[in-house]
């Protein structure tokens, strides 16, 4: 009988382990999801969805268990599968039994990384959304540099000639390759002593591309000069705004083109409209041909700029439920203001036209009808560098339409000319032509 009191005890307690061992778990993944949440960047960058929750959560659940951060509940996984997989949703004892017995049991070597990658990836093509997906280390690197607007490297284009050439193209003022001398046409022979001439651009660009303070050395051809040139990588903002003003029916209209709409494209476009109305402008067009979208944040603060305070900017329905967001600034603007669309100026570019359209009093729109994009996408990083892109929400116009598959349609339809598309050159752009016409002879 005292045998069995002290069985009954050891057993006990070893439950009473195991349990707090688990809410240990519980509270650790928590915290991590709480950090998670504060990394995750809502983003509209291309197309439509819909999965449950269960299956965010799944994604979520899958991300934090393999994760580099808990590796030591992993362990306690490993060490006690039967216990752990009893106490995970139902759903997931599969994947996590699959996981461990291949990884354990499969006759050749695995990368475990891939492995998981893998899987998460299979989860998100299940969706059949072309616009949740799965980027693997090099492709979010990409993404990162597009969204966020800045990357490490010389502060150069580089293009490559019809003659097999690489050349430095376009070095970006004060940047580190003018700072190093490299100047517009220098061909690049070699990148830290490897011969590059036969390599692919974006093979090049990313040799070139490297740690902030770290040097590389590009070996290029000046005329008959060939030469070595240290180059000091730096953190470089990518320019997404261009200006300029247009005289036209002895008017002045502001002109700005928004290439993405990136997490510092706002500062860029009020610099530039500042600079714009500094000089007189009495109506501006936006340019957003070829807009493919960017972050919703920054077309909201971009829209704010005109918008009077309290006008409706978009609205947003998460599983039915639809939530008004409006403007909340005091900066406002009265000139015309024309938005110039085409069928691949898509989700935050439509999200602008929309707003300069319904709820601007001196808006146009001109142009052909935008992509239809109108969804809204989350993205979050996973310990492996790579990322996950899942749709999340609909975005509706300030008016509460959906123009999903539709697009925006300008109120002075425009198609672009035939000989545009022959010969590329702004006297060619009849749309811009259309549109600055409109302006001045709009009151």
């Amino acid at each position: 009988m005292e045998e069995k009191e002290k069985k009954n005890r050891a057993t006990k307690k070893k439950k009473k382990e195991n349990l707090e061992e688990q809410q240990e778990l519980q509270e650790n993944l928590e915290k991590i999801k709480e950090v998670e949440k504060e990394e995750e960047k809502e983003i509209v960058v291309e197309k439509p969805s819909g999965f449950n929750i269960l299956e965010v959560v799944i994604i979520m659940f899958i991300t934090l268990c393999f994760g580099g951060l808990l590796g030591s509940a992993l362990t306690y996984a490993v060490e006690n599968k039967e216990e752990v997989i009893t106490s995970v949703p139902s759903e997931l004892k599969e994947f996590i039994s699959t996981y461990e017995n291949i990884k354990e049991e499969y006759y050749e070597q695995i990368d475990e990384e891939d492995l998981l990658d893998a899987g998460i990836e299979g989860m998100v093509e299940y969706l059949g959304d072309k616009y949740s997906i799965y980027m693997d280390r090099e492709e979010t690197e990409e993404f990162n540099e597009q969204v966020e607007g800045e990357y490490v490297g010389i502060g150069s284009e580089i293009q490559r000639l019809e003659n097999g050439d690489t050349i430095i193209s376009n070095p970006f003022e004060n940047g580190p390759a003018v700072k190093a001398g490299l100047k517009v046409g220098d061909i690049i022979l070699k990148v830290d002593g490897e011969d590059v001439t036969t390599w692919d651009l974006d093979d090049i660009s990313k040799k070139v591309k490297g740690k902030a303070g770290s040097k590389v050395v590009l070996t290029i051809r000046r005329g008959e000069e060939e030469m070595d040139v240290e180059v000091t990588r730096e953190k470089v903002e990518i320019s997404s705004v261009t200006s300029q003003i247009y005289e036209e029916n002895n008017k002045k209209i502001g002109y700005i083109k928004l290439d993405i709409f990136a997490a510092n494209t706002t500062a860029q476009f009020e610099k530039a409209l500042l600079q714009l109305e500094s000089q007189g402008i009495e109506a501006l067009a936006i340019d957003v041909r070829d807009n493919s979208g960017g972050y919703l944040s920054t077309v909201k603060e971009i829209a704010s700029l005109f918008l009077k305070k309290g006008k409706n900017i978009y609205q947003l329905d998460t599983k039915g439920i639809v939530e008004v967001v409006k403007d909340s600034t005091n900066a406002s603007r009265e000139y015309p203001v024309a938005v110039i669309i085409n069928r691949a100026s898509a989700s935050a570019s439509e999200i602008l036209a929309a707003s300069i359209k319904e709820s601007y009093d001196n808006g146009l729109i001109v142009g052909t009808p935008s992509y239809g994009k109108g969804t809204v996408q989350k993205a979050y990083q996973l310990d492996s560098g790579a990322t996950i892109k899942y749709t999340i929400q609909k975005w509706l116009t300030p008016n509460g339409n959906w123009i999903n598959e539709k697009g925006v349609e300008p109120t002075n339809k425009v198609e672009l000319a035939d000989s545009y598309y022959e010969n590329p050159i702004e006297e060619n752009d009849n749309q811009l032509k259309e549109t600055l016409r409109l302006l001045a002879e709009t009151n």
